[in-house]
């Protein structure tokens, strides 16, 4: 989302870097370019205003102009302003024990319906028993959607597809969230315009009946300033308590996420981050401060593997590695692991240094490539890949829909990686992670 705004201030500061001394002059045209940049990604003018008149007035400091790294001085000034500018410390929904109510409203299409399900998901794993509750009735299939998402994730979900009153059901639902004993509802509303009065004053009907503790507005990153608009209209008419911005995994210039917080006074809680029900968390806005400068956000990648990865395999991993034992089957445990992390283009991003490196190609259909091959693979092909010669190669590569070559280059650069790790364990090296790149 925030690939071209990154690669312009990253350019702007490795200039400024290449000062040894920094002068007034410097610092203005630095400044003019940063204005320049912001404008460009869609933020807000005043924000961008006052933004570059709050940078300005830090960086042309004595205490700036002197440093020995006057650079860097000025690169942090940035990264704390734009820290304050997105809200300074992360504001997650704060629950109760029980009775908890969250409400979704937003515009059509801006993805309320998967944010619900990821909701659920996640205050599951905080220790909640959540209830879904469909109240689109205006969207075709909306209600299926919401269904199929609950039962991937086994979570109950209240609907009434007949029932054209959604004030009614939300009544319902609430008998029904005491029956189950579900400590949060999250009452998934249809999308509509600030315009339409009617829609308007039915969620404000609804409000009343749910009494919710927060009332999240669903921002699609995608819509640009549009997204400020509404959130505005509908925090005069709902008192909006936080905001849930979806898509930033996407190509759109995200600037209208920097300016949420300034201009509406909503803070944002949540992001999602791709469409799998995992890429999704609390909004940090220095983490993703971090981020839009090149410096990764390593906290929220090891956090991520933390709750992925499983700590038995990764231990039986390094036995077997320190045997050298290491075979295509633990390889394919590990590639796996690794998918569940998200878009490796996330991943890269969250790595310190990795996220603007250029000529960097990072390909997820690679390692679907090298998946297919190996699921291709008897168990005992995997196990000892020595055994697979010229006809084995001919059924894996038309199983997987690759061809002969890159088998061979799998197997090949697999082999490699074997005797790689059987010299640095050799030399008592600290044990790599096995990520490695096996297709070329």
């Amino acid at each position: 989302m925030f690939d071209s705004l990154s690669g312009k201030l990253c350019k702007i500061f490795r200039n400024l870097k290449g000062y040894g001394r920094l002068s007034e002059s410097n610092i203005k045209e630095a400044m003019r370019e940063i204005k320049l940049a912001l404008l460009e990604a869609d933020v807000n003018y005043r924000v961008v205003k006052d933004f570059v008149a709050a940078v300005k007035s830090k960086a042309v400091g004595k205490d700036v102009i002197d440093s020995i790294t006057p650079g860097q001085q000025v690169v942090k000034i940035v990264h704390d302003e734009l820290v304050n500018l997105m809200g300074g410390t992360p504001e997650p929904v704060e629950l109760k024990k029980y009775n908890n109510r969250l409400m979704l409203v937003g515009l059509q299409g801006s993805g309320k319906t998967t944010t619900a399900a990821k909701l659920a998901s996640y205050y599951r794993k905080k220790g909640h028993n959540p209830l879904l509750v469909g109240l689109d009735v205006q969207r075709p299939a909306a209600i299926d959607q919401l269904v199929f998402l609950a039962k991937q994730l086994d979570i109950p979900v209240f609907y009434d597809k007949k029932e054209k009153n959604v004030v009614d059901i939300a009544k319902r639902s609430l008998i029904e969230m005491q029956r189950c004993k579900a400590t949060i509802c999250i009452f998934d509303t249809a999308g509509r315009l600030h315009i339409d009065q009617q829609l308007m004053d039915e969620l404000a009907d609804l409000k009343q009946v749910i009494c919710p503790q927060d009332i999240l507005f669903v921002a699609d990153a995608m819509t640009g300033q549009d997204a400020v608009t509404s959130i505005k209209e509908f925090n005069e008419k709902l008192s909006v308590t936080g905001v849930a911005v979806t898509k930033l995994d996407g190509d759109a210039r995200g600037g209208a996420a920097l300016s949420i917080k300034a201009t509406t006074g909503c803070p944002i809680r949540f992001v999602g981050l791709g469409e799998k029900i995992s890429d999704f968390d609390v909004f940090y806005p220095d983490r993703m401060a971090s981020r839009i400068l090149g410096m990764g956000d390593i906290v929220s990648l090891v956090e991520k593997a933390q709750e992925e990865f499983d700590e038995k395999q990764a231990v039986d991993l390094q036995k077997k590695i320190k045997r050298n034992e290491i075979s295509l089957e633990d390889f394919l445990q590990q590639l796996k692991q690794i998918k569940k992390l998200g878009p490796l283009e996330n991943i890269m991003s969250m790595i310190p240094g990795m996220g603007n490196m250029k000529g960097l190609a990072v390909n997820d259909k690679q390692l679907s490539h090298i998946e297919a091959v190996i699921q291709s693979m008897t168990r005992k092909e995997r196990l000892k890949p020595q055994l697979i010669d010229l006809s084995r190669k001919k059924r894996i590569s038309a199983g997987s829909g690759t061809s002969i070559q890159e088998v061979n280059q799998l197997l090949k650069n697999f082999m490699m990686m074997k005797k790689m790790m059987k010299k640095m364990m050799s030399q008592k090296h600290k044990i790599p992670n096995i990520g490695g790149k096996l297709w070329r």
